[in-house]
């Protein structure tokens, strides 16, 4: 059964964005030694996962980034263009973005049918409402926190749907020069 990764910028007190979906507070000074590890993360990825809400903003960065050679992110931006992507929506009657496919459904059967197709892992970006759909169902296998070094005082959670404790074990905790430090969790019994 394929996993679903979850990688998400939080604040120090674990917020995803501000109150108003503000991410202003958020390091992207990234050092070669935090991008080689997004390398790595999305290397086993075939396949991924976002809400309506963030998808516009993240197919057109990655879309800008894979048109230009010289784009330092250049990589990057054509590992996020050419892997295939869901959308959960119960809003939009067709997907108008390339390599992109609309999940209309339950989201427990729409994500359960996901990993029991054949591939490799599948990564989840957000936004936060969706991301915390997902964590209030426990369909996520591995947490990777990028904790950046800001406390923003309120925002927007993605825990604060979970209503049962969680148990996760810490499988890596990675500082890196640009302040930011990752924390991979891993769901037990996953």
């Amino acid at each position: 059964m394929r996993r679903l990764k979850l990688q998400v910028q939080i604040s120090v007190d674990g917020f995803v964005a501000g109150p108003n979906g503000e991410m202003d507070w958020m390091a992207w000074n990234w050092d070669e030694a935090l991008k080689g590890f997004v390398s790595d993360l999305t290397s086993s990825v075939d396949c991924i996962l976002l809400g309506r809400k963030m998808t516009n903003g993240f197919i057109n960065h990655w879309e800008k980034v894979a048109s230009n050679p010289d784009d330092p992110e250049y990589l990057f931006g054509k590992k996020f263009t050419d892997t295939p992507k869901v959308v959960f929506t119960k809003t939009l009657e067709r997907s108008v973005w390339n390599n992109t496919v609309l999940a209309k459904g339950n989201i427990v059967d729409e994500v359960n049918t996901l990993k029991e197709r054949p591939g490799s892992d599948i990564i989840v970006y957000g936004g936060a409402g969706f991301v915390s759909s997902l964590v209030s169902h426990n369909l996520i296998d591995e947490y990777n926190l990028f904790i950046n070094p800001a406390v923003i005082g309120r925002g927007l959670s993605i825990f604060a749907g979970v209503e049962h404790a969680m148990k996760l074990r810490l499988a890596t905790a990675r500082q890196f020069d640009c302040g930011i430090v990752v924390h991979t969790y891993r769901t037990e019994g996953k």
